[in-house]
């Protein structure tokens, strides 16, 4: 009696379980609002490393009174059939600066094809505008039992390590059953709604969330500039900055992501 009490309780549990996974609301199609910030404190001074220059020492600290700590940008991503398209927004006219990095600004615009793994990128690098076309970043996640809840959804934590030396945190869902993500974090069981660039002091987290239908006819790459592959840029980057000393890395860097 005691084993069949015990059988009806997990027919039950296990029945129970089954149906919620059938009812369960998954979104496929939408846009998401993102907001990238940079902590600029850091990321200037990180630039400034074995500059013993008085002039911009006191540029930063300048800097450091009249500007806020944290730079926010705006951007978009559409999703929808596979497909998602990030799009940067264009930031109101802010306060001048002396400095300015590759890394505080918003460069690329991506079309991503989840279903054939390829991804078409216009990038703007510094006065040039190329447009990218490559495979999509292969990334080795490594998912983790961390949760935390982002734009109203429960999200799960991924670590990994991209261009071989940036550490990458990631929350994702799978609550959006397409694996895209802002700029190019793909990859994932689910969307990204979250991810870090703790050395780099850069951050994306997605504010809001809109379910809607998506029209496809939108969902198109983008379609200006010089085409190149990822390892074409990377050797013109490489030649262009090669007597920048260590702003060139900083440069190339930000442009690879």
């Amino acid at each position: 009696m005691k084993h069949i009490l015990i059988f009806i309780i997990c027919f039950f549990v296990l029945s129970g379980n089954m149906l919620f996974a059938q009812n369960k609301h998954f979104t496929t199609t939408g846009t998401i609002e993102f907001e990238k910030s940079i902590n600029m404190f850091a990321l200037l001074k990180k630039e400034m490393s074995g500059n013993d220059d008085g002039f911009m020492q006191s540029a930063y600290d300048s800097y450091k009174k009249t500007q806020p700590q944290f730079k926010k940008l705006k951007s978009t991503l559409a999703f929808g059939d596979n497909k998602t398209l990030y799009t940067p927004i264009e930031p109101e006219a802010s306060r001048g600066s002396f400095f300015s990095t590759p890394m505080a600004e918003q460069t690329n615009t991506i079309f991503t094809d989840l279903a054939t793994g390829t991804s078409a990128c216009q990038k703007k690098v510094f006065e040039e505008v190329f447009l990218v076309k490559d495979s999509t970043r292969k990334i080795n996640w490594k998912i983790t039992s961390e949760t935390r809840e982002i734009a109203g959804f429960t999200c799960r934590r991924a670590n990994a390590v991209i261009l071989d030396s940036i550490y990458v945190v990631a929350f994702y869902t799978d609550d959006i059953a397409v694996s895209g993500g802002p700029e190019s974090f793909t990859g994932l069981p689910g969307m990204i709604l979250g991810a870090a660039i703790p050395h780099e002091n850069i951050s994306w987290f997605a504010t809001k969330v809109n379910e809607i239908a998506v029209d496809e006819k939108t969902l198109v790459p983008p379609k200006k500039g010089k085409v190149v592959n990822n390892k074409e840029l990377s050797k013109t980057l490489l030649s262009a900055l090669k007597d920048w000393g260590t702003y060139a890395q900083l440069s190339l860097k930000a442009f690879s992501l």
